[in-house]
């Protein structure tokens, strides 16, 4: 098996995450850290002592031992990391959001194609083996016709509070942030709206406080989902059909969650075993990069440059509807 050797460009919280992760997946090393600062870079390093510690992203790009780079910056510079990562010829594995909008996105899928180079957004929970059983029971028919996604996520900040979370400059707000997965998890179930609704409550800074977003499809089901930054709420996904309901309990967008299935009425309700992994997570995704690139793919067959245009298109009209702009849109 060839070890695929890693970069991370950027060193907060998730890469921290990711790196420690990165140890559960097989034939993957740690190898290089790219930081913009060489302090940041050398505390990242007494954690995780990598062969290479660079204090500049131009620096870790130009790196010829690595193999693929995974992007941990906040929202804002994912676009010009991802093109700047691919210039030098490196595959890339993308945070969430992909980008701030979809004409970023499509430069960016433009470019990997033009390079022939590897690229994927990292929506980590479509690897996840409790979406993954969540999708497996629903083309089993268990659940009948799927009729109605309800979904909720939201949690009150509390100091520090991120900058990342009300900054417009940064995408702040609860769309681009955590509605993210409310979207992304409805349109795996339902498919692209038909319809769309949407209505936000704004912060101070402009950006969504809270958002309700309404799915609607000419086959009848609807989809609602709701983000908030003003309160704790369930995090839990319930997927209802003429059949029986899925509950992903919370956090459904973490492999913590619980995948409960209800046949009949609400005091029916059936554990499904899931298998549990230590880690947080992450390395699912880094197993199918790691597989991606040692076939010589340059688009995963998981999530497609397709998936994610949609999704960055579904999301920029959410946001138009709702009035949620960012420096970086032209739709406004």
């Amino acid at each position: 098996m060839k070890t695929i050797r890693w970069g991370i460009l950027g060193t907060g919280r998730i890469a921290h995450k990711f790196a420690l992760d990165l140890k559960l997946a097989e034939g993957a090393e740690l190898i290089a850290i790219g930081s913009r600062s060489q302090q940041s870079a050398d505390e990242f390093n007494k954690e995780f002592p990598v062969k290479y510690i660079h204090n500049s992203y131009e620096a870790l790009v130009q790196n010829s031992e690595v193999d693929v780079i995974y992007i941990a910056t906040p929202h804002n510079p994912h676009y010009e990391n991802t093109l700047l990562c691919l210039q030098h010829g490196k595959a890339v594995l993308c945070e969430k959001p992909f980008a701030m909008n979809a004409r970023q996105a499509v430069e960016m899928v433009s470019m990997a194609r033009e390079r022939k180079v590897f690229l994927m957004e990292a929506l980590w929970t479509k690897f996840h083996p409790h979406y993954i059983k969540m999708q497996a029971m629903i083309e089993q028919g268990l659940l009948g016709e799927i009729k109605a996604v309800l979904i909720n996520f939201g949690f009150k900040p509390t100091p520090p509070i991120p900058a990342r979370l009300f900054d417009p400059e940064l995408g702040g707000g609860t769309v681009m942030d955590i509605g993210i997965y409310n979207v992304f998890i409805a349109m795996s179930i339902l498919g692209n709206p038909d319809y769309i609704d949407a209505v936000m409550t704004p912060a101070s800074t402009g950006v969504d406080e809270q958002c309700a977003i309404l799915f609607r499809y000419k086959n009848g089901a609807l989809a609602q989902l709701f983000s908030s930054f003003s309160s704790n709420l369930a995090t839990e996904a319930d997927i209802c059909g003429t059949e029986g309901r899925i509950r992903l309990t919370s956090r459904f967008y973490e492999p913590s969650a619980t995948v409960e299935f209800y046949k009949e009425r609400a005091d029916s309700k059936e554990i499904i075993p899931i298998a549990k992994e230590p880690g947080f997570g992450y390395q699912y995704e880094a197993r199918h990069v790691n597989d991606c690139l040692r076939k010589g793919l340059t688009e995963s067959p998981v999530i497609t440059f397709a998936d994610t245009i949609l999704l960055m298109e579904t999301l920029d009209k959410i946001r138009a509807i709702a009035g949620i702009y960012y420096p970086a849109d032209e739709f406004k």
